[in-house]
Order: structure tokens, then C-alpha cells, then sequence
């Protein structure tokens, strides 16, 4: 498994937080995702035979939010 930090500068509330939860929770290989709102970031694990990071960031995108970097 592969750790990653993501930052998401549109992340603005708890709303936020909530569906950027739901949109990383629903892939399959995301796991242990944790959100920081005071920093904007979001921390998870995946599996990449499982899931891609362009299929991560489609999702957050899709839901969106941009991803402007790995931390």
C-alpha cells in the first residue's frame, strides 16, 4: 500500500470534508482516508494494482475539487 497526501485548496467546510470522504471511500483500494480542514489536505492509503491516481483525482474532481498537489 501506498501512502499519499493530497492538498485540496477548494476545501472550504464540513460539506466539503464530507464529500471528498464519500468519493475516495467509494474506490476500491482507498483506504484509511483522513481530512484536514485547517490544512487542506487529505491523507489515504491505496493499493495501485487496485486503483490509479488519475482515477483518484477523477473522482474528487468529479465530486468538485481540484487536487493542486502531493504533499
Amino acid at each position: 500500500m501506498k501512502e499519499i497526501t493530497l492538498s485540496v485548496p477548494d476545501m472550504s467546510c464540513e460539506h466539503c470534508v464530507n464529500a471528498i470522504n464519500k468519493a475516495l471511500t467509494g474506490l476500491n483500494g482507498v483506504e484509511d482516508v483522513n481530512i484536514s480542514l485547517p490544512t487542506k489536505t487529505v491523507s489515504f492509503g491505496y493499493q495501485p494494482e487496485q486503483v490509479s491516481m488519475e482515477k483518484i483525482e477523477a473522482a474528487l474532481d468529479d465530486a468538485g475539487y481540484t487536487v493542486s498537489g502531493v504533499q
